[in-house]
């Protein structure tokens, strides 16, 4: 016969935790089945991000791999050409190749694991060592092609700051600095030969 101590531990441990869900699916260990497939998963991610992002806009397909940063969300909302979206996502991958051969960490915190900030190894290839280089001299290219541009300054500063820094906040950026941002985009598209790879293509 257990003692009046013995059963208040034994009701105390029965009722201890949360109760346990009834009719679901579990393994033989006892934990639960989830049953969540890559469309519920995506689903649940694109409604966030519609409430996050796009908040009483129609029409907008928060599922687009466009909708997943600044640039393409200003592109979404119609303050963006095609044009212009373009040639900051080629900035943005000549930024990240530059990034990447010479060792920098990226500077965007979104764009990287913060436990893992850290540069090439210490030995190098001469092949690398080209690239890298190479790399280094289009990043100065292209900042030189913004700083010719009248507000020079401002223009790199935006472009950077919305295709590379990815600052959300500049989604709503004024009219003068929007400017700034599509007339730094424009030159690029012309500089980096995109108007004239796709005439090309269309000729083809």
């Amino acid at each position: 016969m257990t003692s009046r101590a013995e059963r208040m531990r034994i009701k105390r441990a029965s009722k201890a935790g949360r109760p346990r869900k009834a009719d679901v699916a579990r393994y033989p260990g006892g934990q639960i089945k989830h049953g969540e497939t890559e469309r519920e998963v995506r689903s649940v991610a694109i409604a966030a991000r519609q409430r996050q992002h796009f908040a009483g806009a129609r029409g907008v397909d928060a599922g687009s791999p466009l909708a997943g940063y600044t640039l393409g969300r200003m592109f979404l909302d119609g303050k963006l050409t095609a044009h212009e979206r373009e040639a900051g996502d080629e900035y943005a991958r000549q930024m990240a190749r530059y990034y990447s051969l010479t060792g920098i960490p990226f500077p965007s915190v979104r764009a990287q694991s913060l436990f893992s900030v850290k540069g090439f190894e210490g030995e190098t290839t001469a092949e690398r060592t080209r690239a890298a280089r190479a790399a280094a001299n289009r990043m100065m290219e292209l900042e030189g092609v913004l700083l010719k541009l009248p507000e020079g300054p401002r223009v790199k500063t935006t472009v950077f700051n919305v295709c590379v820094m990815d600052y959300e906040a500049l989604r709503s950026m004024p009219d003068p600095q929007l400017a700034w941002l599509k007339r730094g985009l424009t030159e690029l598209h012309w500089h980096l030969g995109l108007s004239r790879e796709k005439a090309a293509a269309v000729d083809a």
